[in-house]
């Protein structure tokens, strides 16, 4: 579907709603009700994520389009033996052994957030590293544009090696809910037991979840 029939379809909707409408969470496109339960698009400048009713979700799954937003889709993947070793990710320089990486197709760059107190905090991702992580491993190119995020756990430094890092795509809403969660169980600069806990029992639910996608 094109960027302006979309629109054209939106506006229709709109249009359309004549009744009052009940109390509650709305579209934040239609305003129509929607569920506690509902989907995700992603405004891809404003790298913000909208609440919307299945309509509204439908209008923007075409991933070939260059629309304003993007749906985000329901897919969990898992790469063992993900091409991750102690030098790339220090060159990556995240400062903690947690991030998650997805591309900003109006920024036209791969970006790196990592937890903490203040929640997910941007890093200045080498971009060189990045390309030779890519490089190692194919299965980083799966990874769709905006609504999709690589989530990388590492065992701290001189605790295992490196190659034996736990990679899963996962939609980038679920990766926003679980890096919140993270920020208000945070304590210190590492995270704290809470935290360690939170993080295991999300990736053994990850882990259960996803796809297993090989080499």
């Amino acid at each position: 579907m094109s960027a302006g029939n979309a629109y054209d379809v939106l506006s229709r909707i709109r249009a359309n709603r004549t009744t009052p409408q009940p109390s509650g969470e709305l579209c934040e496109m239609c305003a129509e009700p929607i569920a506690d339960e509902h989907r995700h698009v992603v405004n891809v400048e404003g790298r913000q994520l909208m609440c919307v009713c299945r309509a509204c979700y439908l209008l923007f799954t075409d991933r070939q389009a260059t629309l304003r937003y993007r749906a985000v889709p329901d897919r969990y993947l898992t790469f063992p033996d993900f091409a991750l070793d102690r030098r790339r990710w220090e060159a990556m320089q995240i400062p903690v052994g947690l991030a998650f990486f997805f591309r900003n197709s109006y920024l036209d760059r791969t970006v790196a957030f990592y937890p903490g107190p203040a929640g997910a905090t941007e890093s200045e991702l080498d971009l060189e590293a990045w390309e030779e992580l890519r490089d190692a491993d194919p299965r980083v190119g799966l990874l769709a544009d905006d609504t999709e995020a690589l989530l990388v756990r590492v065992p701290p430094d001189g605790s295992a090696p490196c190659d034996s890092a736990v990679c899963h795509l996962l939609p980038i809403d679920a990766c926003y809910e679980f890096v919140g969660r993270l920020r208000m169980l945070w304590r210190g600069f590492d995270g704290g037991q809470d935290a360690y806990q939170y993080m295991d029992e999300f990736f053994e639910t990850l882990a259960n979840r996803s796809r297993v996608v090989t080499k």
